[in-house]
């Protein structure tokens, strides 16, 4: 098993993982079990459209063990509608609905919208001050002026200051491909072109990468994220580490790369083999896409 580190993917459920990640003949409704076999961690996107059922948030409790860790993001009424004013209740609901997954809740994203700029700091501030106790979270800038100068020291000492950690979204890869793909144009509009600085505010660093889809041309800067992992590893840190490819049909192989590059270096523990592989059939049959 994974450790001294948590990795996953964005997502878990898809069907098109049929045959690889997860066994053939594995319903919609086991293939969190069939991933969390594999990855120790995946990031909550679901949670930005909406407030999950308590129901669901029970499903998840039972097909993951203590030690996975789930990363939701606020919900985007939250962060995007609000930008984070008044709305102190609606965090309390929603931490209060994720409460039954116990250790298993992993740092919570508040992810800010590019127009979220440095003039918002002070309202950053006080909304990071009211958040109920009891879980990590970490931020995401995406305007640029938070990544130079006077602002970017700011964040970073006033993160530091309250033990959160600034998440790191490494777009880079994906801006370097070129091609008509419409996943790839669509990640182009979607990911902004921002730096990546390796800057760990608090004791949890969160690295997103988002992939150049041709994998191998990521193994230079792979490489490089793995040396910085080893630092915060030594720094006694626990770093959480999130895969991107656009569609993410190939964030499993992604986080494979990763991971050896990681296990080059230091101990990390084992990536689980995926149970489709060992069960795979001869053929293997089209698959719906299901984004989850």
């Amino acid at each position: 098993m994974i450790e001294r580190i948590y990795m996953g993917l964005p997502i878990w459920n898809r069907a098109d993982w049929t045959g690889e990640l997860f066994a053939p003949g594995t319903p919609a409704g086991q293939r969190l079990a069939a991933y969390a076999r594999s990855f120790n961690a995946v990031e909550g996107n679901t949670t930005f459209y909406a407030v999950p059922p308590a129901a669901t948030v029970a499903r998840w409790v039972e097909q993951t063990s203590p030690g996975f860790r789930f990363c939701f993001k606020l919900p985007r009424t939250i962060t995007h509608d609000r930008l984070l004013v008044n709305a102190r209740r609606e965090v309390e609901v929603f931490m209060e609905v994720l409460e039954p997954l116990g250790p298993r809740l992993g740092p919570v994203l508040v992810q800010l919208p590019p127009r979220f700029g440095p003039r918002s700091l002070p309202t950053l501030e006080d909304f990071l001050l009211a958040l109920p106790p009891g879980a990590p979270y970490a931020v995401e800038v995406r305007h640029p002026g938070y990544f130079e100068g006077a602002a970017a020291q700011e964040l970073d000492a006033m993160l530091g200051e309250l033990g959160i950690d600034r998440v790191i979204l490494d777009t880079r890869g994906v801006h370097e491909a070129e091609g008509d793909d419409p996943a790839l144009v669509e990640a182009h509009r979607r990911k902004p072109r921002l730096p990546a600085p390796a800057v760990a505010t608090a004791s949890r660093p969160v690295l997103r990468y988002v992939a150049n889809p041709e994998l191998p041309a990521n193994d230079a800067r792979l490489s490089a994220w793995a040396d910085q992992v080893v630092a915060w590893l030594e720094q006694g840190r626990e770093p959480y580490l999130f895969m991107h490819v656009p569609n993410d049909f190939h964030a499993p192989a992604l986080a494979r790369r990763f991971f050896a590059q990681l296990s080059a270096r230091t101990d990390v523990g084992s990536l689980p083999g995926w149970v489709g592989e060992r069960r795979r059939p001869r053929q293997v049959g089209l698959f719906e896409l299901d984004e989850g």
